[in-house]
This record gives C-alpha cells, sequence and structure tokens, in this order.
C-alpha cells in the first residue's frame, strides 16, 4: 500500500491506497509533528499494513523534512513530495509554479483525471480557492475568495451582538432571528458567489459546460443547491497525490 499525507495548517490528512484507490484515511493534528507525536499516529493509522510507497503535498513548510523522515524510520522510503517539478498528468501554465500551493496542483491533477478538460475545483476551506485546468490540460491558475467559516468567525470577533453560528440550512432568504439572519446572509450568499464565479470561468474558458467538483469542510452544504457543482469528493486532494504518485511509479517501471 502507499501512504499519502496531505499537509494543511489545521489538520494532516491521512491516506492509504491501493491500485484502485484510496482504501483509508484519518485525520490528525498538524500540530502532532511539531509535538513529536505525530509518528506514533501515523504508525497507528498504518497498522501492520506493508507500504511500499509514500507521498505528500504540504502547505507547512516546518513540517515536510518531519514527514520526510518519519516515512525513513518507519518503511525505510523516501517519500514523493508533489511539488510543480514532480508534478504529473497535467501541465502548467502559469508564470510563477513554486507560488502554487501543492495541495492545490494535486486537485488540479485529479480533477483532470476525474472530469477531463477544461474542469474547474473549488475547495472549500479556511479559503474558498478555485482552481483552473484549461482546455490543454494544464493548470491555468485560480481564484481565492474569504472561507465561510472565516467570514461568519469574523462578523462574530468584530461585533458585540453577532453569534458565532454553526453552519447549516436554512430554507427562507427571510431570517426571523439574528442567527438566521446570519446563515441566510452566509449559505445563501455563498452559493451566489460560487455561481457567478463559476459563470465568470465559463466566459473566459470560451464554454457552455464547465465540469465542476467541490472538496473540502463545506463542500456538501453549499453544493447541495448549486446544479452548477458536478461532483463531490471530500478525498480529492487524496487522490490526486495517489494519481502522482502512480505516475511515477510507472516511469520507474518503464511503462
Amino acid at each position: 500500500m502507499v501512504i499519502l499525507f496531505d499537509i494543511g495548517n489545521t489538520h494532516t490528512h491521512l491516506g492509504l491506497a491501493d491500485a484502485s484507490g484510496i482504501r483509508r484515511r484519518a485525520d490528525i493534528s498538524t500540530s502532532e509533528w511539531f509535538l513529536g507525536s505525530a509518528k506514533r499516529l501515523v504508525s497507528e493509522f498504518v497498522g501492520r499494513r506493508a507500504i511500499e510507497g509514500a507521498a505528500l503535498c504540504s502547505v507547512v513548510p516546518g513540517c515536510t523534512p518531519l514527514v520526510h523522515r518519519t516515512a525513513e524510520i518507519l518503511w525505510q522510503l523516501k517519500c514523493l513530495e508533489l511539488t510543480p517539478k514532480t508534478l504529473r498528468l497535467i501541465g502548467l501554465n502559469y508564470p510563477h509554479p513554486g507560488s502554487i500551493g501543492p495541495d492545490r496542483l494535486a486537485n488540479a491533477v485529479a480533477a483532470r483525471c476525474l472530469l477531463g478538460a477544461p474542469a474547474v475545483v473549488v475547495d472549500f476551506g479556511t479559503a474558498v480557492t478555485f482552481d483552473v485546468v484549461d482546455r490543454a490540460g494544464k493548470y491555468a491558475g485560480g481564484i481565492i475568495a474569504p472561507g465561510l467559516s472565516a467570514m461568519t468567525d469574523y462578523l462574530h470577533e468584530k461585533t458585540a451582538l453577532l453569534p458565532r453560528i454553526k453552519m447549516r440550512e436554512i430554507k427562507s432568504a427571510i431570517g426571523k432571528s439574528t442567527e438566521q439572519a446570519m446563515l441566510v446572509g452566509a449559505v445563501h450568499g455563498y452559493r451566489g458567489l460560487i455561481r457567478e464565479l463559476i459563470s465568470e470561468l465559463k466566459r473566459e474558458l470560451k464554454v457552455r459546460k464547465l465540469p465542476v467538483i467541490a472538496t473540502g469542510g463545506y463542500a456538501e452544504l453549499i453544493a447541495a443547491k448549486l446544479p452548477e457543482i458536478t461532483a463531490v469528493n471530500p478525498i480529492l486532494t487524496l487522490e490526486g497525490l495517489h494519481l502522482v504518485w502512480k505516475a511515477h511509479h510507472d516511469e520507474a517501471d518503464g511503462h
């Protein structure tokens, strides 16, 4: 099996994959790498399974060498790190590839392989990011907007009377309480943001139909009433990372 590490600012998403895809996943706090307990947690996640390969994408540079070291200690493996130089299966149409988050590259690879080209990934994280694969199958750039929880948390922190809210569906467009009013603004308003940005991308790419795949924490909630979103895949980044690992493995085998 292959061990996959998607290292984000808050969580590290772990995946175990075989030839047919992701078979097991779990999350640990990214802070565990700095506290020294991540190696034990990763070892427990893997158990007695035989590991033949390892791959990582990281947006936390301080964690990256710790993950490499863990793969060496636990399985005597060199961990493939996803960067613009190790990228496979898609090209790059971007002036400064080193500035692209590796998780965004993994998402773009998965979208290209699952949906073809052109395609768009919408990742609902701390920020909501759009990543675009153009007609030629190249990563072309994207869009970054404030995340849903970042927006509502900011309202709570900067105003005396607005509460912290838990995201959920709300049917009415008229809030009958402060919480409901905030939910309308957040959920309905956010769908409007996503819809308009997808519309702009269609115009830019000169296409009538544009496959869009959503991932991240609020993907299912927001996508529920957005027909513009083709699919929701919560493990998209891990799948993209695994596809890149497989491409490297096939190259090494001469395929």
